[in-house]
């Protein structure tokens, strides 16, 4: 294995362009990876335990790495921040087509809460795209720091989502205006929106740090997400509603961790329904049940804390693999 040195959180602070400079390996040859000479003897909650002091000892790298990204991704940029907006844009026209379809076909015309509910639903979907797309080759693509440099290789993934997160920012801005304009009001249950859209940013770094891991052993892993990426919004209820799946689809396309957030951002925000009461179809089947939003919660939580730990004990061959 090549001898590693360790940038903190001070030196991290010089700047991104320092941060991503390999370090001579002559630097501190005694040095071994401190963290794969002990992962093997430790305990999970030691493990946490030590990826949270490191990733608070290396914020300052997490945030010039962020910063980094989102230069890079707005340099010379034609359309400079409006880029955050194409993605979910393209969704919303997509989910309006697809609805004035089925209304078209079942006579009735489409109202503005429906609309709404797309819209509500593109961005935080556009973040999961974004993140999982971008963050999977992330180690792959910064050679010279995972071989050279020693800190914790979890900021490389989650510097990428906090630059997506900077995006789908500018979109939630952007939505909130939208639902102010076409009449969308104001209830208590907008309260869980804080609460869905935390658990979707922990299930998407849960899912990053896992897939970026995977990618750096098995090459065609980038390859199985693209594709599954590109064909998973017809598995999610972000087009059309869970309603609309019908008594026997419906159920099991709630199956699809994303899809309870999804949905129950906008029954809370659109709807201004309570998310711990259950909610019937006018068919009379049921769409909604408060299990849902806990079943997306242990898959966040239980996700996150099973790919911390899969990283974390797999980093000790990230240097020879890459």
């Amino acid at each position: 294995m090549i001898p590693q040195t360790r940038v903190s959180g001070d030196t991290a602070s010089q700047g991104a362009a320092e941060a991503v400079l390999p370090a001579s390996p002559a630097a501190d040859p005694a040095r071994p990876a401190p963290r794969a000479a002990a992962g093997a003897r430790r305990g999970a909650v030691a493990d946490l335990r030590q990826i949270v002091r490191e990733l608070v000892q290396s914020r300052d790298l997490l945030v010039q790495l962020t910063l980094r990204d989102i230069r890079i991704r707005y340099k010379q940029a034609v359309l400079g921040f409006a880029w955050a907006l194409v993605l979910p844009v393209v969704v919303v026209l997509a989910g309006f087509a697809v609805r004035l379809a089925i209304a078209y076909t079942a006579g009735r015309p489409i109202d503005n809460l429906q609309f709404a509910g797309m819209a509500i639903k593109a961005v935080p979907w556009a973040f999961f795209v974004g993140c999982i797309g971008s963050a999977t080759p992330t180690l792959t693509a910064n050679t010279a720091l995972v071989t050279k440099v020693y800190f914790p290789r979890e900021v490389l993934p989650l510097a990428t989502m906090l630059a997506q997160s900077f995006d789908s920012a500018i979109g939630l801005a952007v939505v909130t205006l939208v639902m102010a304009v076409i009449g969308v009001g104001v209830s208590a249950q907008l309260l869980w929106a804080p609460v869905v859209l935390a658990l979707l940013w922990i299930f998407t770094a849960a899912a990053a740090l896992f897939l970026s891991c995977a990618n750096l052993f098995f090459r065609d892993v980038k390859y199985m997400v693209q594709v599954g990426l590109s064909f998973g919004i017809f598995f999610t209820p972000v087009l059309v509603d869970v309603a609309m799946f019908g008594p026997k689809w419906g159920p099991r396309v709630m199956l699809n961790p994303i899809a309870p957030l999804l949905e129950g951002l906008r029954l809370s925000v659109v709807e201004h329904h309570n998310l711990l009461q259950p909610l019937r179809a006018p068919a009379g089947y049921m769409v909604w049940h408060p299990w849902q939003l806990g079943y997306s919660a242990a898959w966040a939580l239980g996700g996150l804390v099973l790919a911390a730990l899969v990283f974390h004990r797999a980093e000790r061959r990230f240097a020879e693999l890459v």
